[in-house]
């Protein structure tokens, strides 16, 4: 099973994922009273409400009629709101993970597992946390 991220900003996140040699397409959507996961354009889980919706979602991929087999994954959504520039004027969510059975299959922000480790020097820091990079690198003139 394979997933990418084909659009994601404040309010939608689309992704592709293939599995068995078919592509389906998870998207979740945040409305103004609810959240929705959608698959293939079915609505698979809703969550209601102003506050404290739900945020972890259990989905199955292939499964037979009765319910037996299929991909199992899990999507996980941290739908705080992230600025990626100076200006607030691209905003998106914090964070989106879907993981299978395996580990993850595609991650983003404060779900990557990436954005756990620690910065080794000053500059990573700045570089994690502002995007600024200086100094002499690999690739970077004298």
């Amino acid at each position: 099973m394979h997933a990418e991220i084909v659009r994601l900003s404040l309010h939608h996140v689309d992704i592709k994922i293939v599995s068995g040699g078919r592509m389906h397409v998870l998207q979740w959507r945040r409305n103004l009273l609810w959240d929705e996961v959608l698959l293939d354009g079915s609505r698979q889980a809703a969550s209601h409400g102003l506050w404290g919706r739900e945020n972890v979602y259990g989905l199955v991929f292939g499964c037979d009629l009765d319910g037996s087999g299929g991909d199992q994954v899990m999507l996980l959504i941290d739908p705080g709101v992230s600025y990626s520039s100076w200006s607030g004027s691209e905003q998106r969510l914090k964070g989106v993970r879907l993981e299978g059975k395996d580990g993850p299959l595609v991650s983003y922000g404060t779900l990557d597992p990436k954005s756990l480790e620690k910065p080794a020097t000053f500059s990573d820091w700045m570089n994690k946390t502002m995007g600024i990079e200086w100094g002499m690198g690999p690739g970077r003139p004298n």
